[in-house]
């Protein structure tokens, strides 16, 4: 199971007499009304959340707490516990005995939990890649056998598909030896284009790219691609670096995008990520801070 740490903190908000309350907001694929009144000596605070956009990641369950407190300590700090796994969520507060004017804020500190499906054991890549008479030949890869079908395997990789051509002597062979790379990693890369096809989560997308360059596996890069736009929760430095090397421009310009803060930048220069960077990709984060600055 992974999960994400999710922390805000709203800006002060004075309140007097009969004021009217209102705010919204969105962090991190959460959304929030905060709206609050004073009424005589009591004040009514509710918060309406919506964390869809995080369910739609594959975040299944928010756990944490909610805060609201005054600036000055007029009154005493008031919690709400959380733990939802429905995404439309309210919760309210109310505070008596308060001054007629005082300022407000609030945080809160959540966990979202995602659950992953579990890798695949290994000897189900044994079970997948089994003789059959729809496999042609045998790849052997760390001294065990992988049973593929030659045009199958050429269609998805144009690796294979010259190495299974007549100008190569393994093309003519039963048996072909798979070099520099594990029995583990290459059972994954080709579990991504057979039929009960595995699909790429955030601690294969990396070795899926390596494995998807190297054998000339563009669908394998695309199926990796669509997860992280769409699915992915690693930071921005990490997709920059995965965006970069393996030329993936939507991740790239998106990561680029997000990084919006000099903070950020900060972050990401202080991460091993950034020493893998181009010059092209360093000269496209250099203008993005000019325009922060």
């Amino acid at each position: 199971m992974t999960t994400k740490v999710i922390k805000y903190r709203s800006d002060f908000k004075p309140m007097q007499g009969s004021v009217y309350l209102f705010e919204t907001g969105e962090k991190d694929g959460i959304k929030y009304i905060w709206s609050g009144s004073v009424n005589s000596s009591k004040a009514i605070f509710k918060w309406m959340f919506d964390w869809e956009e995080l369910k739609k990641q594959g975040f299944n369950r928010l756990v944490g707490h909610l805060i609201v407190k005054s600036v000055y300590g007029t009154w005493n700090p008031v919690r709400i516990d959380i733990d939802w796994t429905e995404t439309n969520q309210s919760v309210a507060a109310m505070i008596e005995k308060v001054y007629s004017a005082f300022t407000v804020f609030f945080e809160y500190n959540l966990t979202a939990y995602y659950s992953e499906k579990p890798p695949l054991e290994k000897n189900s890549f044994d079970k997948m890649f089994a003789a059959s008479e729809k496999t042609d030949v045998v790849l052997i890869v760390e001294g065990k056998k992988i049973n593929v079908n030659k045009s199958y395997l050429s269609i998805h990789s144009d690796y294979f598909s010259s190495l299974f051509s007549s100008n190569f002597k393994e093309g003519q062979m039963k048996e072909i030896e798979i070099k520099e790379v594990s029995y583990e990693d290459f059972g994954l890369l080709l579990s991504t284009i057979y039929p009960m096809m595995i699909f790429p989560n955030d601690k294969t997308a990396e070795k899926l790219l390596e494995l998807a360059d190297r054998f000339l596996m563009p669908s394998v890069k695309h199926l990796v691609e669509h997860h992280l736009l769409n699915l992915s929760k690693l930071e921005d430095e990490k997709m920059i670096m995965l965006g970069d090397q393996y030329g993936i421009k939507s991740i790239l310009e998106r990561s680029i995008s997000q990084t919006n803060t000099v903070e950020k930048m900060k972050k990401l220069e202080k991460s091993p990520e950034y020493a893998k960077l181009s010059s092209d990709t360093i000269a496209k984060l250099f203008k993005r801070l000019l325009q922060l600055v």
